[in-house]
């Protein structure tokens, strides 16, 4: 067994770079049988979280800040390691094509069990499984301690699909009840599949992405205890990630996503049904605007990272939804570094900023301090 080390330095400019704050390649033990390799490759993480105001979660939950008025207590330690990660991959090759398979989990379901992130295989250029949804480009993904990362993005979310890539761009059919949303109407239903589509480039240090969902929602309500009811309509959404290398040391990053009956593609969307039925029983589309900016500068041993987003749902047009969220908006700044030049030892620290707004016009905030203890293998 090989232990290999393909880590580079803390993300400045990996364009395949997450929103976790690591780079993206990884430490891996390699086993070669015939001619399969196996890896097996992971993490254990320490997050260590003070939150200032009410609590927020072990993940940040954009919900949980108190709106002004409401009484509760501030001052909330916590520490877990339910983000600690392991992940096993194959490569074998096959009729003159290299056949990989991933399956990655988590321990995010409630702390102890396993949560299956990642399942999927490819073959020459058609992958079939659980994974990254094909409307994530990841070009604007800030290295952030955070789980939660930027809103306003194209959703970094895991999802069932069938995706065929060509080059530069990429196409999908994808589960349509699953991250991005479900129709919120009794009744409601899925026929077809949401179809995505995703364009990168690289010009010179300038790294750029296109992507795009194409949906069919609707409801039935026949043979609910409802009088019966049935509608549809076509949602769609738009992406743009772009990330600049500025000299040597600095990356600025960014990102705007918009759609109408877009849902849960849009990062972190304070209204994830694309759709409603309203009270003539006909089905009426949320549209969703977001963005988000972010930095990293190369300091000492490790990377200086800022990054703020903002997303809005236009829920003014039903009046049940007068009390819900509508805008998320959050900000991050942090630190982080390794003390070895292997990087299987990562440190952090990071402050964040969260602040909710409802249809109605209430605002709540909320802010954290986090840092972590990071080993990887």
């Amino acid at each position: 067994m090989k232990k290999h080390n393909n880590v580079k330095q803390i993300a400045i400019f990996t364009f395949g770079t997450m929103t976790l704050a690591v780079s993206a390649g990884t430490l891996a033990y390699e086993l070669e049988a015939g001619d399969t390799t196996a890896s097996i490759y992971g993490y254990v993480k320490l997050d260590v979280i003070y939150d200032f105001d009410n609590e927020l979660g072990d993940t940040v939950d954009r919900s949980a800040p108190r709106l002004e008025g409401e009484e509760g207590s501030d001052g909330h330690f916590t520490t877990h390691a339910r983000e600690s990660r392991i992940g096993f991959g194959t490569s074998t090759p096959v009729a003159g094509s290299d056949l990989e398979t991933t399956i990655e989990g988590d321990f995010y379901d409630d702390g102890s069990a396993f949560r299956l992130r990642h399942a999927y295989g490819e073959w020459n250029h058609l992958l079939a499984g659980q994974t990254w949804t094909n409307f994530a480009g990841f070009v604007s993904s800030t290295p952030l301690i955070s789980f939660t990362g930027p809103t306003g993005r194209p959703a970094v979310e895991r999802q069932p699909q069938l995706r065929y890539t060509s080059g530069k761009l990429s196409m999908a059919l994808e589960n349509p009840a699953d991250e991005g949303g479900q129709v919120s109407a009794p009744g409601a239903k899925s026929q077809l599949p949401d179809v995505t589509l995703r364009y990168t480039e690289t010009a010179g240090t300038f790294h750029y992405s296109f992507s795009g969902v194409a949906r069919y929602l609707e409801f039935d309500s026949a043979g609910l205890e409802i009088p019966a009811n049935q509608d549809s309509a076509l949602g769609w959404g738009l992406g743009l990630e772009a990330a600049l290398l500025v000299g040597d040391a600095l990356t600025l990053r960014g990102a705007l996503t918009h759609g109408d009956g877009i849902g849960g593609y849009n990062q972190g969307n304070p209204q994830i049904a694309p759709a409603f039925a309203t009270a003539e029983g006909e089905l009426e589309t949320i549209e969703a605007t977001g963005g988000t900016l972010g930095a990293s500068l190369a300091v000492g041993p490790g990377s200086l990272n800022a990054a703020y987003s903002r997303i809005t749902a236009d829920l003014d047009s039903n009046p049940a939804f007068a009390t819900n969220d509508d805008t998320y908006e959050a900000a991050w700044i942090n630190y982080i570094w390794s003390p070895t030049q292997s990087e299987s030892i990562t440190y952090g620290i990071e402050a964040n900023w969260n602040k909710r707004e409802t249809v109605d016009g209430r605002e709540g905030d909320a802010s954290r301090v986090q840092a972590m203890v990071m080993y990887s293998f």
